[in-house]
């Protein structure tokens, strides 16, 4: 069930902090709505919009802002969005998993297809590359709440099936069905909120990749995020330390 991992996938390249804050923001803004539009305003009886508030907290997005995403839910015009997946290979073969939010599905399909394709990319069909990974309930919390052998035991008990633990966090994983139980236990047994929890897209076997491909998948990464309908991206890649230390110099 533990596990260290040696290397660590990249989501966000070092660089324009400001800027990608903002797009964050805007995209934990985008979910609050439309969880708050799609379960009512009241977090404890709407799951989804109790993550998307915890996971917007923890990454500080301020306290006015979520009020408003979530006031935006009870607009009469507010939009209808539609949850899509696209999935497809980046430079190297490495598989990519791309969430969008979208009110306009044909934007959002044109967007992301034009992306793929000049970046080097290949856009497929839904489950051309799901397979290669595991659909669950991801936890992180900082290293600093408790020890890798406690983490360990806590998550057993309340139901995880994997903690990967190195010196700066506590990654805990388990099933889609017990997503809110193994949060509700974790957080009362460590006592505090996860810096993350969410639904994720989890490789089954990362595949490393040299300097130049790295390059590659990064910018095209990087493009994707910069769309407005993209939410979250997953993929297969998995980058050394020597890479990772490159990568943010650019």
């Amino acid at each position: 069930m533990a596990g260290h991992s040696k290397f660590k996938n990249i989501q966000y390249r070092k660089g324009a902090q400001d800027k990608k804050r903002s797009a964050q923001f805007a995209k934990f803004s985008k979910e609050i709505t439309v969880a708050a539009k799609m379960g009512g305003t009241d977090m404890d009886s709407n799951p989804r919009l109790r993550l998307a508030v915890t996971n917007a907290r923890s990454n500080s997005m301020p306290k006015d802002n979520i009020e408003r995403a979530i006031k935006k839910s009870e607009v009469s015009d507010t939009s209808s969005w539609d949850e899509i997946r696209y999935e497809g290979y980046a430079p190297g073969g490495t598989a990519l998993i791309v969430e969008c939010l979208t009110d306009n599905r044909n934007r959002a399909a044109s967007d992301v297809r034009s992306t793929f394709a000049k970046s080097g990319g290949n856009l497929g069909e839904t489950g051309s590359v799901s397979f290669q990974f595991n659909h669950g309930g991801e936890f992180i919390f900082d290293a600093s709440v408790k020890s890798a052998d406690d983490m360990f035991e806590l998550a057993l008990e309340a139901g995880a099936d994997d903690v990967v633990s190195d010196d700066e966090t506590h990654e805990i994983y388990c099933e889609v069905s017990d997503f809110h139980s193994v949060m509700t236990a974790l957080i009362a047994a460590v006592g505090s909120e996860p810096k993350s929890a969410k639904l994720v897209w989890k490789a089954e076997n990362p595949i490393e990749v040299d300097f130049e491909t790295a390059e590659k998948i990064m910018r095209m990464v990087d493009k994707l995020e910069e769309l407005d309908d993209v939410q979250n991206i997953y993929g297969n890649y998995e980058f050394s330390e020597e890479i990772m230390a490159q990568l943010a110099e650019l």
